[in-house]
């Protein structure tokens, strides 16, 4: 059996979300008709004490419909420099809203109300207008970081203050939730927007969900559609997502416990060199001595487990529903006689 630690995206449908999936009631969403679809996103909105929400393909989606409704072309995004919506969406914010980004130099990912206030245009004509916050909870390339309640009211009185719109990317923010025990109410009252991710650690095989007040979906609704995202019977996606949130959230807490194990004996090798905080699923460890990233990968491919370089020097693992106990315990074994 193959152990698969590239990404909590190749999680797949257990049997029970499954059955799930067929026994949908289905209509055609575009015509805002298919009951399991109103279903998961009245479930989302009310998790989140948010007025509306929309179901959508993918959460690149779900950040660019939300940036895209944020923002009119010429304006600038304020992101943290290794943010998915500016590394890992295609060029998207150019692409399809005609905004560039400011991006800022981070802690593992996360940034400050005195950095976003810092990195705010003045009104000048030969600036761009800051327009939107985009944060990221978890921090993917911050090794699974996650804010603190406090910054993020302090990062959402900057933008009060100042006129600025909030969005937030949480394809992992359910890992954040559970690791920091936060009540995801109140980011609801945070947030302007959220884009929230059925298909990684929730283990749903499609789908993100965004989130807002309902004038804001109502126009999301119609650039989803622009973006070519609108889906008909999509009721037997939504189920699993309905699956996921209903059964596969506290269980997150088993992955964030299996990340701090690999980390605890990966920490004790001498080919171990910075290793980023474990707080949820990932582990993110430069390679010194005797391996390359791309040959430590290569190394455990060789006993059917996967891992990912993402640079010369660094692997990240990923823990997650299919990742069992049992194949955290023969992969400690492996590093143990590296």
């Amino acid at each position: 059996m193959t152990t698969d630690l590239r990404s909590d995206t190749f999680t797949k449908p257990s049997s029970n979300m499954l059955a799930t999936m067929f026994q949908a009631k289905v209509g055609d969403d575009v015509f805002g008709e298919d009951p399991t679809v109103n279903e998961l996103e009245a479930l989302s909105r009310d998790i989140f004490g948010m007025e509306a929400a929309l179901f959508c393909p993918s959460g690149t989606m779900t950040n660019q419909i939300a940036i895209k409704c944020h923002t009119e072309p010429g304006d600038e995004v304020i992101c943290e420099k290794q943010s998915h919506v500016y590394i890992y969406e295609g060029g998207g914010i150019a692409f399809n809203s005609g905004c560039q980004v400011k991006s800022i130099h981070g802690d593992r990912g996360l940034i400050n109300a005195q950095q976003v206030q810092e990195s705010i245009n003045p009104d000048d004509v030969h600036k761009p207008k800051s327009s939107l916050v985009s944060l990221e909870n978890t921090a993917n390339r911050g090794g699974g970081s996650c804010y603190d309640m406090a910054d993020l009211h302090s990062i959402r009185e900057v933008c009060l203050k100042n006129n600025l719109k909030l969005h937030l990317d949480g394809a992992r923010l359910f890992n954040a939730l559970v690791y920091k025990h936060q009540d995801p109410k109140e980011y609801g009252r945070i947030f302007d927007t959220i884009s929230i991710c059925l298909s990684k650690g929730l283990g749903a095989p499609v789908g993100s969900v965004l989130l807002g007040n309902a004038a804001f979906i109502k126009k999301s609704r119609r650039v989803r559609k622009v973006f070519g995202g609108g889906m008909r019977q999509a009721g037997y996606l939504a189920a699993a997502g309905i699956y996921a949130l209903e059964h596969n959230v506290d269980r997150l807490q088993d992955d964030h416990k299996h990340a701090k194990m690999l980390a605890e004996a990966i920490l004790k090798r001498d080919f171990c060199g910075k290793m980023l905080p474990v707080e949820t699923n990932i582990v993110i460890f430069e390679l010194v001595q005797r391996y390359t990233a791309m040959e430590f990968c290569a190394r455990l491919k060789q006993e059917n487990i996967l891992c990912l370089p993402i640079s010369p020097t660094q692997v990240r693992l990923v823990t997650h529903l299919d990742v069992h106990p049992q194949m955290i315990r023969n992969l400690i074994s492996l590093i143990e006689v590296m």
